[in-house]
């Protein structure tokens, strides 16, 4: 029988982990007529949309509602009922946790078979199991439940994309009952009478916030001076002063040492000896990759000392036909960061033109209330000479569409290139401040100056209007 080599044939891509970069590494392979298999062991979508980002989201879409309830007497806006004595009386705002979560995991389900229907439309092979590297060009799968039943891939390209989990500590086990990591938190019936959690990075922060504004007490334990230690200073202390408002307790400089259950709740003790009670627990501690007894190291992938992949710019390991996309790799752990590494990945494999991701022009958000989003150079790389900058932030308290709104809190601030007024960067905290931070990565992705920026006409009144205030702000005048 005559060989066909491998350029008579269709390219054969093996994809092990189903969540964002998996998806869109497979539909982009399947695009560019390669032969795609993406192993997945629970659900298209991953853990990002099964546990984390779609319920999470939901969850916060929750909070913000019942915030937007709660706030609208400031508006003029006034709920009432007739009692018994035909008066009207305020009626009591409360948030059923559990149809709350139902209907979050729903949602997320129905998002993982919408995905996996358009791999099948696509046609992509998916295969239910547990997936490891045999070597460079080869991928073996479990299917069994014990993990006896085996089907063996031969592979021209392999991505890794098995994401992430909870990082769990020995003195503080989750138990799913009062002690949880985030993606246990949706099997909770009750909102939480007293809520701590351990954690003030970004999801120890978006699920204090959330669930102080569905009622819950809550307190926030954060080893560092400020809640999100990692962000604008200035965005935080904003959120931090929002939190405490709420009625948020907020333990700085504060450093949990374990956590037990009590007879009707935990207690938290601190490593000076102070102890934390409350009803419940949801540990935030960051996540660790899942590359761990998968073949990596045996097939001589290199791997950073937290377990991450190394790759480059186009997601390629040091191994040039296998490629690592998501939070299993070294890259930002971003949902975003994770499909455009997916689709940059099989370009790149399958000979299509490519643009090298930079991880500048990458926007963040937190989707606390308000919400923070961030882009491009931080005023931190800036003050410390990293990048030569200016900055300019203005305060939404100074916005027509704010004030109109109720917006109190929140700011635009911009960065500019010192002498060109480039557009370096951003930070925008404000109501849906996900989607204000677009026109600012626009202006970094394409390098408009300030001026460019200022030129563009926004819509009056508009929160928008305060970027294009700030960008005239920074007007460059020529010598």
């Amino acid at each position: 029988m005559e060989r066909v080599s491998a350029f008579e044939r269709k390219q054969r891509v093996v994809i092990i982990g189903g969540g964002p970069g998996g998806y869109e590494a497979a539909l982009a392979g399947a695009l560019l007529g390669a032969e795609v298999t993406l192993i997945e062991r629970t659900g298209v979508g991953g853990s990002a949309i099964l546990t984390d980002v779609v319920p999470s989201k939901s969850l916060i879409a929750t909070a913000e509602s019942a915030a937007a309830i709660r706030d609208a007497s400031q508006l003029g806006v006034q709920f009432s009922v007739r009692g018994a004595s035909g008066r009207p009386q305020k009626p009591e705002v409360s948030v059923n946790l559990r149809a709350v979560n139902r209907r979050l995991l729903s949602l997320a389900a129905k998002q993982s078979l919408d995905m996996k229907a358009d791999l099948e439309k696509a046609g992509v092979t998916i295969v239910q199991g547990e997936g490891r590297l045999d070597g460079p060009g080869r991928v073996v799968v479990s299917t069994g439940k014990q993990g006896a039943d085996f089907d063996e891939f031969e592979a021209d390209t392999i991505v890794v994309s098995v994401g992430s989990r909870p990082r769990q500590l020995p003195s503080a086990m989750p138990d799913g009952e009062r002690i949880f990591t985030w993606t246990q938190l949706y099997g909770l019936e009750e909102v939480p009478e007293h809520l701590i959690v351990v954690g003030s990075g970004v999801t120890g922060a978006e699920f204090a916030s959330a669930y102080s504004l569905i009622g819950a007490e809550v307190t926030l334990i954060s080893s560092r001076d400020q809640v999100l230690p990692g962000e604008d200073a200035d965005a935080a202390g904003v959120i931090e002063d929002v939190f405490t408002r709420q009625g948020m307790h907020v333990l700085s400089k504060s450093r949990a040492e374990k956590v037990e259950r009590t007879e009707t709740g935990v207690v938290v003790t601190l490593t000076d000896g102070r102890t934390v009670e409350g009803s419940h627990c949801l540990m935030a501690v960051g996540s660790i990759p899942n590359t761990a007894g998968i073949g990596l190291e045996e097939a001589g992938i290199e791997l950073a000392d937290s377990g991450n992949i190394l790759v480059n710019r186009v997601a390629r390991t040091n191994l040039p036909n296998v490629y690592a996309v998501g939070d299993c790799a070294d890259a930002l752990p971003l949902a975003s960061v994770a499909s455009m590494q997916g689709r940059t990945a099989m370009f790149h494999a399958l000979g299509d033109a490519v643009d090298p991701i930079s991880m500048r022009t990458v926007a963040s958000n937190i989707f606390t209330q308000p919400e923070i989003a961030t882009v491009g150079w931080s005023q931190r790389e800036i003050e410390e000479g990293i990048a030569q900058g200016e900055v300019y932030r203005i305060d939404l308290a100074t916005n027509a569409r704010a004030k109109m709104m109720g917006v109190e809190d929140g700011f635009v601030k911009l960065f500019a290139r010192t002498g060109s007024g480039t557009v370096i960067g951003g930070v925008i905290v404000a109501p849906k401040a996900s989607e204000l931070i677009f026109p600012v990565t626009m202006a970094l992705e394409h390098r408009l100056t300030v001026d460019q920026l200022a030129r563009v006409f926004p819509v009056f009144p508009s929160l928008t209007g305060s970027i294009s205030d700030a960008a005239r702000a920074m007007h460059r005048v020529e010598p």
